[in-house]
């Protein structure tokens, strides 16, 4: 690896970490737990793991542990932040007891199936500290949900005598590292499993998981690109700039992004679907703000859009939901058909009517996209829909009818942009390098502890460093049953913004200021050095909630 400046500089920095976590530790237990819904068939299907307490850390005596070998594995897209996991992780382990081992499994779940790996020692771990991304062993999306998988996994855990996985990942690779820890549980295989929080999108959250690693980092970034674009327009004034932001589940990197930088016009996508608003209704919300601002002679100005927003728009998301169903079933016969036209009229004549009208009032360029093949998970991959590009072509064809009725008398310019990949590998924060160190640090006594079926956590995250929380939490508490692929699944229950929540109600509080005047802000670029209030900042997400 060729190292920056800045990546040296950043090799020295030893993360802050909670109290509970510098010495020895004695384990509190809470209340037995369950799931947060479908309680009778989560705890059917998970008898083994279900029920768990949850573990809170305190300083406790030190103790002698035996040796273990360990493996790890970087799920998922990627999130700023892995390679702390796996370095506080390594450091936690070798505190625990010298002789610890660490392997990571190369490329994702497919490397502990296929038996791909490398041994982490001391001299690879030094050399990704503080840095981003997940190339110190590189990830996957291969899913863990067939028994000749979990044997396989066996198999090589038992080669390489590892008595102990840690899955980094987000919900759908939690899920499955449950599954795993349930099927070890119940066959008395040997070998634990711990899952860690991970996810941009910031969906992996709830009264244990206060946030996801790598969210604070990715929206640091994107808010950098948005104060730049907005100084941008504010000097040119004659674009209006479309940008669409991660998060196909929920809005909660739109929301973080608009605390940070007062954008014009911020859409969230629970907002839209709570108050069963139509894709003409967000069309004309964008199109009145813009004319209005044209009337102060301001023809400029940035909406921020969720990744996900046509899957919450009702009438949307209903037909995306049966068009998910009917491919599960008829992927191959649709596939076997030869233009697009013939596509689409084939899944037409084969859906509700009420769907059936959606589908076909779509501009064929997203009918097509709403085609298009699924993620591993059975889903539409609506990063690939070009919201943006689709709201200024109708925000336009408003704005001109809105002028023949003498509504609008401004210009208006459209710049898409979409930014989703520019987060995901950013030099974490300090925020991030700390609390996934400390992520790891608490995976490692975890497994030290003899615990499986448990998710890392640590929280308290709004107050200094020493202060956090660290502990574990059943990963089986936060499950629910959805349906994937046609099947009922059980799955952890993705974390949406709450609209009674404090920061969705601090931009209701400034949403109309900052539609009409130019109040951007400007964050810069993620800072590492120099005084706390400027490098240790978290996000407002946060801070609002836990006000």
């Amino acid at each position: 690896m060729i190292k920056s400046p800045l990546q040296i500089a950043r090799e020295s920095y030893v993360p802050k970490m909670p109290s509970s976590l510098k010495g020895g530790i004695k384990i509190v237990e809470g209340k037995a737990t369950e799931s947060v819904a479908d309680q009778a068939d989560i705890e059917k299907m998970f008898p083994n793991t279900y029920g768990m307490p949850v573990l809170t850390f305190e300083p406790g005596d030190a103790k002698e542990y035996a040796a273990q070998n360990v493996g790890v594995i970087l799920s998922g897209g990627q999130a700023p932040g892995g390679h702390n996991v796996i370095s506080g992780l390594y450091d936690g382990l070798k505190k625990l007891n010298p002789e610890n081992k660490l392997y990571g499994f190369l490329g994702g779940p497919g490397g502990l199936v296929d038996n791909q790996y490398i041994e982490l020692t001391e001299d690879i771990v030094n050399h990704y500290r503080n840095t981003g991304g997940f190339d110190i062993i590189g990830s996957g999306r291969t899913k863990l949900e067939e028994t000749e998988q979990y044997e396989k996994a066996l198999v090589n855990c038992k080669e390489l005598d590892i008595t102990a996985l840690v899955i980094i990942g987000g919900d759908d690779s939690n899920t499955n590292a449950c599954v795993l820890a349930e099927y070890y549980k119940e066959k008395q295989a040997g070998v634990q499993v711990i899952g860690v929080p991970k996810t941009i999108d910031g969906d992996l959250k709830n009264e244990m998981i206060e946030t996801s690693f790598g969210f604070d980092t990715a929206c640091k970034v994107y808010s950098e690109l948005i104060g730049n674009i907005q100084r941008d327009a504010n000097s040119a004034k004659k674009y209006w700039h479309f940008i669409k932001l991660m998060g196909r589940s929920a809005s909660h990197i739109a929301l973080e992004c608009a605390l940070q930088t007062q954008p014009n016009i911020t859409i969230i996508s629970e907002e839209v679907e709570a108050k069963q608003q139509t894709l003409d209704d967000v069309v004309s919300y964008i199109a009145n703000i813009v004319a209005k601002r044209a009337e102060n002679g301001d023809n400029f100005g940035t909406v921020l859009i969720p990744e996900g927003l046509v899957e919450f728009i009702p009438a949307m998301k209903k037909l995306i939901a049966e068009l998910n169903d009917f491919l599960a079933h008829n992927e191959e016969a649709v596939n076997a058909l030869e233009g697009n036209k013939e596509k689409r009229e084939f899944v037409a004549e084969r859906i509700s009517e009420e769907s059936r009208e959606v589908f076909v009032s779509l501009p064929n360029s997203i009918a097509n996209q709403l085609m298009l093949d699924r993620d591993p998970h059975g889903n539409v991959q609506v990063s690939l829909i070009e919201t943006e590009k689709m709201l200024i072509d109708m925000v336009k064809a408003k704005l001109k009818s809105m002028k023949k009725a003498g509504e609008f008398k401004g210009k208006f310019k459209g710049q898409p942009h979409f930014f989703g990949y520019e987060g995901r590998c950013a030099a974490p924060s300090n925020f991030d390098a700390d609390y996934c160190y400390s992520l790891g640090n608490t995976a490692s006594m975890l497994i030290g502890e003899g615990k499986t079926g448990y998710m890392a956590s640590v929280r308290n995250l709004t107050a200094p460093s020493s202060e956090w929380m660290a502990g574990g939490v059943p990963v089986t508490m936060m499950m629910n049953m959805e349906k994937r692929h046609g099947e009922m699944k059980p799955v952890i229950q993705k974390a949406l913004v709450q609209l009674n929540g404090a920061p969705f109600k601090k931009l209701v509080e400034n949403r109309e200021e900052w539609a009409l005047n130019t109040n951007y802000m400007y964050p810069g670029p993620i800072q590492y050095f120099g005084p706390s209030e400027v490098c240790d900042l978290t996000t407002n997400t946060l801070k609002y909630e836990q006000q």
